[in-house]
């Protein structure tokens, strides 16, 4: 049962990130834009239950809920604090699973597999931290020639400065490894 810790802020003000004390899950990200994507996961589920709720994203110690914006957020997170707290803490997942659900990109070549992981290892070390710090994150995509597209999830998703600085930024950095490489947001 994950005990929350801190609720923050985020950039967007339609989404708010929950620190918890215990982990939900090993590394694995789960992302939701909509109640039927969420089906298979009891959490999710339970929180698009509640009404004005539009976006679902956790990992690890933190979880992010995104509104519509048309809910008062002191009643709202008294509406997400329950379900969360009844949720199970994560169990130790192997490090097979993880890895797995992290090479999620298949078909490539093996020149294209090592732009891929450089691509990654940047953005593991200085993009993501940044991203998750604000209650969202960056899943890559595809690699198809000079264009690496990626999708913002939780609070990063629907943040009107994650499509416009923060992807230029994002681009920026990675052109340093690839001048012609372009990042696009899907």
């Amino acid at each position: 049962m994950p005990k929350i810790a801190d609720i923050e802020d985020t950039p967007n003000p339609n989404a708010k990130k929950f620190v918890l004390r215990e982990p939900l899950t090993w590394g694995i990200t789960h992302s939701y834009e909509n109640a039927e994507q969420a089906q298979g996961d009891a959490l999710a589920r339970a929180l698009f239950a509640i009404p004005h709720v539009t976006n679902v994203f956790y990992v690890d110690r933190w979880l992010t809920v995104t509104q519509d914006g048309q809910a008062d957020w002191e009643l709202l997170l008294r509406q997400i604090a329950p379900p969360l707290r009844g949720t199970p803490a994560a169990s130790e997942q192997s490090a097979a699973a993880v890895f797995e659900a992290r090479a999620s990109v298949a078909d490539l070549s093996p020149e294209d597999r090592q732009r891929l992981d450089d691509f990654e290892l940047v953005l593991d070390q200085e993009i993501r931290p940044y991203l998750q710090s604000d209650g969202g994150d960056l899943h890559v995509l595809g690699l198809a020639g000079n264009q690496l597209i990626v999708h913002y999830q939780g609070a990063c998703g629907t943040c009107p400065s994650a499509i416009s600085g923060t992807l230029q930024g994002i681009e920026s950095r990675l052109r340093t490894l690839e001048p012609d490489i372009e990042v696009i947001a899907a």
